[in-house]
């Protein structure tokens, strides 16, 4: 074998273990890399899989947040309403009690200034038994009546509603109001006569005019008498000429 062949095959034997010695550092320098940026990356997934914990947590604390308040809101402006309501109601009991005591003041001036009130006139008209209804008879009588009302000053018109023994006594109450109520509207739509004139009482049974034990006694019971009051001295002085 000649020198030269052996420096060759020598030279490719290297070159072979040199190229092995390489590949061998290549993978180690890999496995190394590979080795030293593993835990880097798993520290960046986690910090990203924190990251996005924390956001979720965020969100969901402001969801909440958001949640209160607008229940918060909520109950402000129930409370709010309420007072609202409270206030109205109170304002309203207050109106109903001044209108009360208005009504009481005007009934008692009305009552005690009835001492000042003569009697001028007066009618009576009956009805069927449970009846409300004014029949024609009524009409016709009420019209006479009125007539006395057309140029009168200063008069009331006492209106009482009665009925018969027969019956439970509220029923009776209601009846005769209703009966009152009927020659009011009648002589307050045909004859303009206005409210402040009538003085209405529903006094039921509790006031017979005859005896309820006939027939004809418990249909006299079933009427309503109107009596015209005044305090006018000249309605009363042409009263009085009258029935002499």
């Amino acid at each position: 074998m000649k020198i030269s062949d052996t420096v060759k095959r020598f030279g490719s034997l290297e070159f072979a273990v040199v190229l092995a010695m390489l590949s061998t550092t290549g993978c180690a320098t890999k496995n190394y890399v590979r080795n030293q940026t593993a835990p880097l990356i798993q520290q960046a997934n986690q910090l990203d899989d924190k990251t996005a914990a924390n956001n979720r947590a965020t969100h969901d604390t402001d969801e909440r947040a958001q949640a209160g308040i607008k229940q918060a809101q909520g109950s402000a402006d129930d409370a709010t309403q309420q007072a609202e309501n409270a206030t109205k109601a109170a304002g309203d009991a207050q109106s109903q009690a001044d209108l009360a005591v208005h009504r009481a003041d005007t009934l008692d001036s009305v009552v005690k200034g009835l001492d000042n009130y003569k009697p001028v006139g007066d009618v009576s008209v009956t009805f069927g038994f449970d009846k409300s209804m004014l029949t024609k008879d009524d009409r016709d009588q009420l019209d006479a009546f009125a007539a006395k009302l057309t140029a009168a000053n200063g008069y009331i018109l006492e209106v009482t509603g009665g009925t018969d023994s027969t019956g439970p006594a509220q029923y009776n109450y209601d009846l005769s109001q209703r009966r009152a109520d009927a020659v009011v509207q009648y002589l307050a739509s045909k004859y303009a006569v206005p409210a402040h004139r009538f003085y209405l009482i529903g006094i039921g049974k509790d006031k017979e005019v005859a005896p309820n034990t006939t027939a004809e006694g418990r249909k006299q019971n079933r009427r309503v008498e109107i009596r015209m009051l005044s305090n006018s001295p000249d309605l009363a002085n042409q009263q009085t000429a009258d029935a002499r």
